[in-house]
This record gives structure tokens, sequence and C-alpha cells, in this order.
């Protein structure tokens, strides 16, 4: 074997080119020695055969169409909703100058607790706007006093029982003080035209002119009252029995009515989802569509953080460590999601699609047309049968019912809000299970003050058992005892409201939490509840009944607050709703039967 050559002086042979075997590397890619730098920038393939090799290693020469999308055009079909159905009420236009939101949670605003009226601050603001209306009129401004002995502001009496609700409190008994006599009753004179269908000059000594003017005013009343507040002209959507709001609203599709009913909303973020296609009942009243959107776009692929890439060495993004996953093998949801982002996730793309809001979008066609200029027609993932336990789909709307009927492939945008503002709890009721009294409880937290203000329940009832106590007779005095009595049943603080299981009607099996009352310690009267989520047909003398389900053993919290947004037109849309949450778990309240107590009395030390 020949001796290779050695080279004395490596400087003097790279300086002449003697050896042009000997390379000298100094960077990551080789230094070109000519003033010309087109041969470097051409990236010549030395070795072509190693190129196909590794194309035919991987598997791409088996690719039989790996064309890109390069451009995409579509058509969406769609129509607004025009048609709103309360629960199981008269179905009625939908508004579409205010979201969707008000008009599925609002509710009555409470003015009066059986026979007490309640809700004095707005009774008084109604009243002040009244008495401001009156001032720039010529002539009417001296009607003012009349106007508040006519809707008076009564002064309630701290040694009447039946006034208990509004001089317990030192706060709501100094407010009435200083309103009486002083302002008018707003809400009286506002019923007396809106309900009983009065004039606002009634019983008013005016001359003719001036009562035209009155009501004129009043009329205006009214109005700026209606606009303030947005109340349901009819039933509303809260359904009692199941501690959640029911409603359906209506679009016309091609002419053909499609019925979207909301099944189990329990109030705050309305979305999509809460909606499915109901098959039953139409609305009536179809309404014009919009025409199709028709456009061409340019597709993008799928980006995401720490999205694997399809070049060899390349770095990816380490924001997201899918090797920290570990899905168990029957998460399938888990697993699913990490197949499409490991192995699938550089073959979809994306098309921008802009839809306006409060529409029933349908796509007609997608027609991709891909970068060999073959054109192909997509058709949806998820068609075929409803019932279909192998169709999968996102974004869609599932049907009411289990007839075999063809799935529903429309996408719905409600015509909602992305934000609202929700005020400080009027009532907060939970709903708790008492395994101990084999009882569910209705633990009125928050409850309403005659001012309009909630306070903590255990306060109030406090306030009002220490002025009950006040004005009862004295105790007759103290007679012998045995040292132990009998006490048929434990006393059980006055803002916890029992429910007791009793049959459905027709089945011996089912049951339903009927409202019942605990007795007064003071008197032995049924207590009644203190909000009004829980006095549910109480001043009708009717029963109130609760799916047993719906109190799971997390407990079920409902609260009862005013809410607030502004409509993409500017109008502010304020109204008074239920909310419906989740319980913290199970609760005591303390109750035993058939208990002997001693009636010893200790001397103190």
């Amino acid at each position: 074997m020949p001796e290779p050559s050695r080279i004395e002086n490596l400087r003097a042979a790279l300086d002449q080119r003697l050896f042009p075997t000997v390379g000298l590397w100094n960077r990551l890619e080789g230094r070109p020695r000519t003033t010309s730098f087109d041969c470097a920038l051409r990236a010549e393939v030395r070795d072509p055969l190693w190129l196909l090799t590794r194309q035919w290693q991987l598997g791409e020469f088996r690719g039989t169409d790996g064309g890109s999308p390069v451009t995409a055009t579509y058509s969406v079909a769609t129509s607004v909703p025009s048609r709103f159905r309360p629960g199981s009420g008269a179905a009625q236009a939908l508004p579409a100058d205010r979201p969707l939101e008000t008009v599925a949670e609002r509710r009555p605003l409470p003015f009066a607790f059986g026979p007490d009226p309640v809700s004095f601050d707005l009774r008084l603001a109604i009243g002040r706007r009244w008495l401001k209306l009156l001032g720039p009129q010529m002539g009417l401004k001296q009607l003012r006093k009349t106007y508040i002995d006519k809707y008076p502001i009564a002064l309630p009496d701290p040694g009447a029982d039946a006034d208990t609700s509004r001089t317990a409190d030192p706060e709501v008994w100094s407010t009435l003080q200083a309103a009486a006599g002083r302002r008018m009753d707003g809400y009286a004179l506002y019923r007396h035209i809106k309900v009983e269908n009065g004039k606002a000059s009634d019983g008013i000594s005016a001359s003719g002119p001036a009562r035209q003017q009155l009501d004129a005013l009043g009329v205006r009343l009214v109005a700026w009252f209606d606009e303030l507040f947005d109340q349901p002209g009819g039933n509303a959507t809260w359904d009692p029995a199941r501690l959640e709001h029911r409603f359906s609203i209506a679009a016309a599709p091609a002419g053909a009515e499609k019925v979207l009913t909301a099944q189990e909303y329990p109030g705050g973020h309305l979305d999509w989802h809460a909606f499915s296609i109901d098959p039953g009942t139409p609305l009536g009243g179809t309404a014009p569509s919009p025409p199709p959107i028709n456009r061409t776009v340019f597709p993008a692929p799928v980006r995401y953080s720490g999205m694997p890439l399809s070049r060899w060495w390349a770095i990816e993004d380490g924001r997201t460590n899918f090797s920290g996953v570990q899905p168990d093998s029957t998460d399938l949801a888990r697993l699913v999601f990490l197949e499409f982002a490991l192995v699938y996730s550089n073959d979809w793309y994306q098309l921008p699609c802009d839809l306006p809001a409060g529409v029933l979008a349908s796509i007609r066609g997608l027609a991709v047309t891909d970068v060999f200029g073959q054109r192909q027609w997509i058709s949806p993932a998820g068609a075929g049968q409803d019932e279909d336990w192998q169709r999968w789909s996102m974004f869609t709307l599932d049907t009411i019912g289990t007839a075999d009927v063809a799935a529903d492939m429309s996408m719905f945008l409600p015509p909602t809000v992305p934000k609202v503002a929700e005020g400080a709890p009027l009532e907060e009721v939970a709903l708790i299970r008492d395994e101990n009294a084999n009882m569910v409880w209705g633990v009125e937290k928050t409850v309403p003050l005659p001012t309009g203000q909630g306070r903590r329940g255990s306060e109030v009832v406090a306030q009002i058992l220490a002025h009950r106590q006040r004005l009862a007779p004295a105790p007759a005095p103290d007679t012998p005892r045995a040292p132990i009595a009998y006490r048929a049943m434990s006393v059980v603080p006055e803002n916890w409201v029992p429910f007791v299981a009793v049959h459905v009607p027709g089945s011996d099996r089912a049951i339903r939490l009927q409202r019942a009352a605990m007795p007064s310690v003071i008197d032995g009267r049924p207590v009644r509840p203190h909000t009004s989520l829980l006095r549910e047909g109480i001043d009708a003398g009717n029963p109130y009944f609760i799916n047993e389900e719906e109190v799971t053993p997390t407990g079920t919290i409902i609260t009862l607050a005013y809410n607030r947004t502004r409509w993409y037109n500017g109008r502010v849309s304020v109204w008074l709703s239920a909310q419906r949450g989740l319980g913290r778990g199970e609760g005591s309240s303390g109750l035993v039967f058939d208990t002997l107590v001693d009636t010893t009395q200790r001397m103190p030390r």
C-alpha cells in the first residue's frame, strides 16, 4: 500500500493549490475562493440518488394526491330568527333591538310580597321622575303636593306585627320615616296608568287643558319606565320546577321554519350549545332571508404552539409539552386530541368565514382548488342520520326526540353579547340535601329588604325574630318543672325552608320535592319564605314542587340580580334575572325529633 503524500508546508500548498483534495473549513458552510457567488447560491445537488432514496424510505412516492389547497369558494345561506316563545306560552315577535339574553332571562320586577309593598327604591325613583316632569310645566308645579297626598308612602306601624318586615331593620325603618309624607309612591301611579288603564289626571282637581297635559305626561312616565327596565309582557321563561329557563326561537331558512329550543338554560352566558332543533310545534310566521354569502378565500395551514414541524432538522416551539399529557386507555377525547396534534395536524387547513351575529347559517357548497389546478367538491363530514352513532361533528345542533331524521348541519350564532354586567345579588338561595334529617332545605342566604337591597338572610330573620319577641305578650310566671322535658322537634333558623319528598301523581316510585313550612318559635304560625324564588305560588295558595333530580348531592345555588349590557345599536338593556349554579355539597340543619332536654338550672360558681 503506497504511503500517503506528506505535505511539508500546508499554507504554501493551499495558496498554490497543489493538492485539490485538501479543504479548509472554518464555518458551517464552505467558503468560496472566487469572486463569483453563483456556484454557492445554486446549492447544487451532488448526490441526487441519495435524495431519491430518502424519499422512497419515507414513503413519499406512495402519495396519490400531494396537492395543497390554493383557493376555496363557498356559499353560505343565512336566516335571522324572528319568533320567540317563552316556555309553553304563546309565540310572539322576537325583538331585534336588544340581545337575546334580555328577552330570554327577564322577569317581572317584584313590587309586592303578598300584601306588603316592597322595592321602595324603585317606587321613590318613579315618583321623583313624575314630580320632575311636573316642574317645567306651567300651572302643574303646584300639583306636586296633591300627587304626594294621593299616592303616599305609607308610614309603617312599629307596633303592628304585619309591618314587622319594614320596621325590624333600623335602616329600612329610618328610610321610610324620611320618605313618608315627603315623597310619592310612583309605582302606584304607574300601575294605575299601565295596568288599570287609568289616566294620570284621575282624581286630580285641574282644568281641562291641565288634565290633558297630565295625561300626556303620564304616557311619558310609563314609556320612560318601560324603556328603563325590560320586563316580559306575558309569561316568563323561568321554570320553577326545573330551576332553569326554557324558551324557543324560530328562523325560516329557504322559507321553511326551523325551531330552536333551549331546554336547560341556567342563565348567564347564552351560546349556540344551549339550543337544539325542535321538530315539534311551529311558532308561525316567516321573515325574508338575507342573500347568500359567496366568497373566495385562501386557506391557511393550522398553526398552534408546540406543533410538530414537517421539515427535518427544524426546531419546534417548546411552549406546549405534549409529553406531559398522560391519558388513560379509556380517555378517548384526549387520545384523539394527541393523535391530531402529533400525527395529522399539518394536514388541516382553515378558511376565513365572517358571519353577522344573530343568524342561522348553512353552507350550501364548498369547492377547493389545489396547486395542480384540480377542483374538488367538499361535503360535510357529519352528514347522515342524526341517530348514527358513528357520526361525528362539531358546532352543530342536535335534534330533540328519538326520531331517526337527517342530521342538521347548520350553525347558529345567537344574537347575544360577549359581556353582561351583573349587579349584587338581591336574592340567593342554596338548595342542599340534609341526609341526617332526610330532607332538602332551601337556605335563603341573601334576602331582599323592602328598600331593594340584599342582605344576609340570617341577619334579616334575626332582626325579625327579635322584633316579634318584643311585640309578643309577656310570658307567664315560671312554674315548677320536671328535671327533664320531652321536645318533639328542635328549632331551625327561619331562613331554612324545608322541602319534603312526595309521590308524583300517577306513580308509586317517582317522587318530587314539595315546599313545606316550619312553625315559628314565637306563635307557632308557619314561617313563610322571604325570597321570591321560594315564594312561587304562595300568594295564590298553590303548592310549589321541584323535580327531585334538580337537587344533586352537590346542591344547587340560585341567585337573583339585575343585569346590564349594551347592544350593538347603542341601546342599554337592564333586566332582572335568575341564574343557577353549582352548590358546595351537603349540609345539616341540626333538626332532630323526639328528644329529652335537661331543664335543671345550674347555679353559677
